[in-house]
């Protein structure tokens, strides 16, 4: 037989074409050489003809039922993309591989498929890879694998806060803290927590922040936590318009145990006016204050 991969992609082809004489598929024969094709496109950098081999040795395995093998082929398939920044076609193989992979009843891989596209795209595609985690959590929370995308959650709050949606970043992490709170992770739920007041804080908006304070404090393992009382000191230090303290607050070593892009907010806090959150706390209590 021919080493020639173009040769092979030549001899797959007409055995999956049916004619006068051949009258089935040889699907089997047709994916070894499609395999065989793609090794060689790969050996010699040719990652264009290598992708377009997968995909046709992925599709073979399909044929043959054999959706595993089939999924593997298509992520083979999705790294090239990657390599030659076909971002469209990073997305596109990656979910194919993550539906084979529910075809087989594999919540895990089918999930870390859908994280693997995520990250490919979260400089140049962030909208389509804050979608892509958001469904690979998915996939997990419907298996009742919510502790395995704790990762998936925290990277997805991460591309919202680079984007700076501030309030879908915090609402990632009271998923998370949810989740958490499911697979008895306190710890993983209490930072998640606080992340989420930080989030808010950092966005201007002292009164999501106080909200989401109460009702998480309405969860025993939260409010006997050391993340509630840190919690607690930078709200008061906000409200008391006290910059020192919360400057003290988020150097504090239970923020700095919180994840990396956390960490980078706190240390810019307070970015608001504290003086004017102080003063309009005052106006609040002037206006209740009738007597």
């Amino acid at each position: 037989m021919s080493s020639d991969p173009e040769k092979m992609m030549s001899k797959a082809d007409k055995m999956t074409k049916l004619t006068l004489t051949r009258w089935s598929a040889d699907w089997r024969g047709a994916t070894e050489l499609y395999e065989q094709a793609a090794n060689g496109f790969r050996a010699s950098s040719k990652y264009e003809r290598a992708k377009v081999a997968l995909e046709k040795a992925s599709q073979g395995q399909v044929m043959q039922s054999s959706p595993w093998d089939a999924a593997k082929h298509m992520e083979s398939a999705a790294a090239l993309a990657q390599k030659l920044s076909i971002w469209d076609e990073v997305a596109d193989f990656y979910r194919k591989a993550s539906e084979l992979y529910v075809e087989c009843g594999r919540a895990q891989p089918a999930s870390d498929a859908l994280g693997k596209a995520a990250r490919a795209l979260e400089e140049v595609k962030p909208e389509d890879a804050i979608q892509l985690y958001t469904d690979a959590c998915e996939i997990l929370e419907e298996d009742g694998r919510d502790q395995m995308a704790f990762d998936l959650y925290r990277a997805c709050a991460s591309v919202y806060i680079k984007l700076e949606k501030f309030t879908d970043a915090a609402t990632f992490f009271l998923r998370l803290g949810v989740a958490a709170d499911k697979c008895d992770a306190t710890n993983s739920q209490c930072k998640a927590y606080l992340s989420a007041i930080i989030v808010y804080l950092y966005g201007h908006d002292l009164k999501q922040a106080e909200k989401c304070y109460n009702d998480c404090s309405q969860i025993d393992a939260f409010l006997k936590s050391d993340q509630n009382r840190t919690a607690s000191r930078l709200l008061t230090a906000y409200n008391e318009g006290d910059i020192e303290e919360i400057k003290k607050v988020a150097c504090s070593s239970t923020v700095s145990n919180l994840d990396h892009a956390i960490i980078k907010l706190a240390r810019k806090l307070p970015t608001g006016d504290v003086t004017a959150v102080q003063m309009n706390a005052g106006d609040d209590l002037d206006e209740d204050d009738l007597t």
